[in-house]
């Protein structure tokens, strides 16, 4: 009975000294604390790329932009130049609040006043429409006079023995009109005494009288005269 007794506790302590209990499922603290920061570190290293993505997207899009712009300034001048078929230009330089805008130019043989440039055609005798139309054919219009200073610009170019169609036209009533659609304005016009006086005669030219020198008249539409051409001023 007693060595019973001793085998039965010998057993008992046999299968609790045993290596079946499996001691690698314990949590190790130092395995833990790698594993997070392993883990934050990936987090800030992820948050760390997808800013400098962000950063170098809003760069790359700000390029793009400015070169857009750049490229499409360029573009227009040079469309500009192209449509209006000027192969030559002339320029003088000019105190500019845009830095990249230096020069002001003009097609050769146009005449420079104010922003504007001006042409005077005197080979080409045509009805008002058509000498409308060849002034758009050029990039212009008829010229528009709205004060003294430019009457007196334009008179001076001008030869005293022919008339010149200006951009100025009545559709009937008196309703004057210019062809840029700027207000008429009769307190600004340059009317020779005794004009205005026939319903008939809807588009205006600018003359010279010996008597009174230069001034406008109203003629029908469908006279023949020169014309002179305005077009604003190209900036480069």
């Amino acid at each position: 009975m007693f060595s019973e007794n001793i085998y039965v506790n010998t057993n008992f302590k046999n299968k609790f000294d045993s290596s079946d209990i499996d001691t690698d499922s314990w949590p190790d603290p130092q395995k833990n604390r790698s594993q997070k920061s392993c883990h934050k570190f990936s987090k800030v290293l992820f948050t760390s790329l997808i800013i400098y993505f962000l950063l170098l997207t809003i760069l790359f899009s700000s390029a793009l932009i400015t070169l857009f712009i750049n490229y499409s300034q360029l573009l227009e001048e040079k469309t500009v130049i192209k449509e209006l078929n000027y192969t030559e230009l002339e320029c003088t330089k000019w105190d500019s609040l845009l830095e990249d805008k230096v020069w002001s130019c003009c097609p050769k043989d146009w005449k420079p006043f104010g922003s504007h440039c001006y042409f005077t055609s005197t080979d080409l005798v045509a009805p008002w429409n058509e000498s409308v139309e060849n002034c758009y054919q050029m990039g212009a219009h008829l010229v528009v006079i709205h004060s003294q200073e430019e009457q007196d610009f334009i008179t001076g170019i001008l030869n005293t023995r022919d008339a010149y169609f200006i951009g100025l036209s009545d559709p009937g009533h008196q309703q004057w009109q210019w062809v840029d659609q700027t207000p008429y304005n009769d307190k600004a016009t340059f009317w020779h005494t005794g004009e205005l006086s026939n319903d008939n005669e809807q588009c205006a030219i600018i003359n010279h009288r010996w008597s009174t020198g230069w001034g406008w008249s109203d003629i029908p539409c469908s006279d023949e005269q020169n014309s002179v051409c305005q077009m604003k001023k190209i900036y480069l």
